[in-house]
C-alpha cells in the first residue's frame, strides 16, 4: 500500500492528492518496500499491520523523538527509515531530539562532575539538568500540537542537518 509522501497516511495508486493533507502525489513516490516481510513467520516480529516505522504516524514519530532519555533511538530509527527521508518536518524533530540528548549527556557527564564539589555550583547543575528536561517535555507538547518550534542553537543546528542531507 503506498503512502502519502507528505503525512505519511494511506493513499491508493490512484490517488493524485493525499485525502489527509491534500498534498500533491508523485507517482509511486510514496511505495516503499515493507520490510515486514522479513518477520512472516518469525514471533519477533508484528503480528498485524507491518512493521512499526511503516505503520506510525509522522507525528507520532517526531513526538517520539522527545521522549526523555531514550528518544534518541526513535531519532535514529527515524534518520534510518526509507519512509521518512523526504518527510523534512520529521527528520527535524529527529536531529533536535538528537541535539537535545547530546545536550543532555553533555549537561550530566561533563558539567555534572565539574560542579559536584562546590555546593553553589551544584545547584547549577541541577538547574541545567532541569532546563534540558523541561525542554523535552516542551518539545513533546509543542509537536503533539502540531507546531514545529525550533529551540535556539538546536532547532538551527537540526535545520542545517536536514539541509545537508538533500
Amino acid at each position: 500500500m503506498p503512502f502519502c509522501t507528505q503525512c505519511g497516511g494511506p493513499v491508493s495508486d490512484a490517488d493524485t492528492f493525499c485525502a489527509g493533507c491534500g498534498s500533491q502525489q508523485k507517482p509511486g513516490a510514496g511505495d516503499r518496500p515493507r520490510p515486514a516481510a522479513a518477520f512472516a513467520g518469525s514471533s519477533a516480529g508484528p503480528k498485524r499491520g507491518g512493521d512499526f516505522v511503516s505503520t506510525v504516524h509522522p507525528r507520532k514519530a517526531a513526538l517520539l523523538c522527545y521522549v526523555p532519555i531514550v528518544g534518541w533511538i526513535m531519532s535514529i530509527v527515524v534518520l534510518a527509515a526509507d519512509r521518512f527521508r523526504e518527510d523534512r518536518t520529521v527528520r527535524f524533530h529527529a536531529f533536535q531530539g538528537l541535539y537535545l540528548f547530546v545536550l543532555w549527556l553533555f549537561v550530566d557527564w561533563v558539567f555534572g562532575p565539574m560542579t559536584a564539589y562546590v555546593e553553589a555550583t551544584r545547584v547549577v547543575g541541577k538547574l541545567l539538568k532541569a532546563a534540558v528536561f523541561g525542554a523535552w517535555i516542551f518539545m513533546i507538547v509543542k509537536t503533539k500540537q502540531g507546531e514545529d518550534f525550533h529551540l535556539p542553537i538546536l532547532g538551527e543546528l537540526a535545520d542545517r542537518s536536514v539541509s545537508e542531507q538533500r
